[in-house]
């Protein structure tokens, strides 16, 4: 275990020290400290995009999750990575030509740009719904990273929080966006080769595929299990509700960022390609790696005694979500099990430290936007929200994956479908940029309550309220509808 410590805090040294070097090349403006000065070339907004879609959530909660319920998960993994590929394709190159050419430097301010004069009430709205649901999306990064460090040193969660949060607000003040990409291209590289890894280690001890079904359906018949049981609404449209998470992304504005930072609209085809090319072999091999975790560390599905239902469910979700580590712990040398904590963890950091920093702009930039060219001002934003943050996280009660799923769908929900309306170059009176927003968050909300919750994903209702809204009022005012329909050039 020492040298398990040593590696892990030499690793975790030299890829904070990565995003510190981007230092030297930043300049004392706003738009580098929030953009990167928008000159980031494809590379690196392919990985760090896929780096920091993929860090807290894929190492700790979809692993954990598929620990606990087996290959019906596969099917989240196949429609969340289709719904990617739509908003890649569709959307942001769009997101770079529009927020270029308007000067946004923020999500908000880019939903609010309409063609007489920015919207103030879109954009305070929207700013205040990034700086909740980012600022909590963020909160379950520093979980991630505490639970990982808990389930392998056995050190409290409030330790491993602190500890994050204290690297945030380092990336952050040493090179803001730029220093978070840099980190992002150095982990993703990482990140895949050492899943890989443990992929095969996993394999030579337990066998391939077919194995490893025969071991999971000794285990339990439920976890070989090909579909969910009991769909109240049937099987298209749950697959189609994790189509809509993976489309969630046009309102996540961690995400979005990078490609207002990429130096050119054109440079978004190749970005697409490298970031996909990381993206589907690293979803397979953590589905993998979670279901052999659940034969090699089967104690992990077994819930103290003396718990009522609700306190079994919460001690199963915290005990699998450390499954990743553990597995490491077992099959893998000390020295690489030191890298691999360091690479989960300063993944999570540099995404917590890019929701940090969307926040401090929805600050600074849309709801207080006399600070806009202050530096300094969204400097001190950055201290502010990283400690909420971590006040969330040191008293949040859910696992990473309920926390980052709900702040997903609220953004995405919230957010989503104004950007596809703005970068489509759609018209929208205030008043209902603003029904649209409260439309899709409420729909969210409401969807957790419902019979169906469990059959469909809530960011499905919560696409389509908001959309029919549009709908509804392009048909009954024509004539405000004067439109272009063609690409944005």
């Amino acid at each position: 275990m020492t040298v398990t410590l040593l590696s892990f805090l030499l690793f975790l040294a030299a890829f904070t020290g990565i995003g510190m070097l981007s230092a030297w090349r930043k300049r004392d403006t706003p738009e580098d400290y929030l953009l990167a000065g928008r000159s980031v070339n494809p590379w690196l907004t392919a990985l760090s995009s896929v780096a920091t879609n993929n860090s807290g959530f894929m190492f700790i909660g979809l692993i954990g999750f598929t620990f606990r319920d087996g290959l019906q998960t596969i099917w989240m993994a196949v429609a969340w990575i289709l719904g990617d590929l739509i908003v890649w394709s569709w959307v942001h190159r769009r997101v770079r030509e529009v927020s270029g050419r308007v000067g946004a430097v923020s999500v908000p301010a880019l939903l609010g740009a309409g063609r007489s004069g920015p919207q103030r009430p879109v954009i305070v709205l929207a700013g205040l719904a990034t700086f909740v649901f980012l600022g909590g999306y963020a909160a379950a990064q520093l979980n991630a990273g505490s639970t990982a460090l808990h389930a392998l040193f056995g050190w409290e969660p409030w330790l491993g929080a602190t500890i994050g949060a204290a690297i945030v607000v380092a990336y952050c003040y040493s090179g803001g966006l730029r220093a978070s990409i840099w980190t992002d291209a150095a982990q993703a590289i990482v990140m895949l080769g050492w899943m890989v890894l443990l992929l095969g280690a996993a394999m030579l001890e337990v066998g391939g595929p077919q194995q490893l079904h025969a071991r999971l359906a000794t285990i339990d018949p439920g976890l070989v299990r090909w579909f969910p049981p009991d769909l109240a609404v049937g099987f298209p449209l749950y697959f189609m509700g994790f189509v809509a998470g993976g489309v969630g992304a046009i309102g996540q504005p961690h995400i979005l960022v990078r490609s207002m930072a990429i130096s050119s609209a054109e440079e978004i085809t190749q970005a697409r390609r490298v970031y996909f090319a990381w993206f589907l072999p690293f979803y397979a091999a953590a589905v993998l790696v979670a279901l052999y975790a659940r034969v090699l560390v089967p104690e992990l599905a077994v819930a103290p005694e003396g718990l009522g239902p609700e306190g079994v469910r919460q001690a199963l979700v915290a005990s699998s979500e450390g499954a990743l580590p553990l597995l490491a712990l077992a099959l893998l040398p000390d020295v690489l099990v030191g890298l691999l904590l360091a690479g989960l963890f300063s993944a999570t950091m540099s995404t917590a430290d890019s929701q940090i920093l969307a926040c401090s702009a929805a600050v600074t930039q849309d709801i207080a936007p006399r600070w806009r060219s202050s530096t300094v001002a969204s400097k001190v934003a950055t201290l502010a929200v990283t400690a909420v943050a971590l006040a969330i996280a040191l008293t949040a009660g859910d696992g990473v994956f309920s926390l980052v799923l709900g702040a997903w769908s609220a953004l995405g929900a919230s957010l989503g479908p104004l950007l596809v309306l703005r970068v489509f170059d759609q018209r929208f009176p205030t008043w209902l940029g603003i029904a649209m927003m409260l439309a899709g968050l409420t729909t969210v909300t409401a969807w957790d309550l419902s019979p169906w919750a469990g059959d469909v994903f809530k960011l499905l209702p919560g696409l389509v309220v908001p959309t029919a809204l549009y709908a509804v009022w392009r048909l009954t005012h024509p004539e405000d509808t004067r439109v272009s329909m063609h690409p944005l050039r």
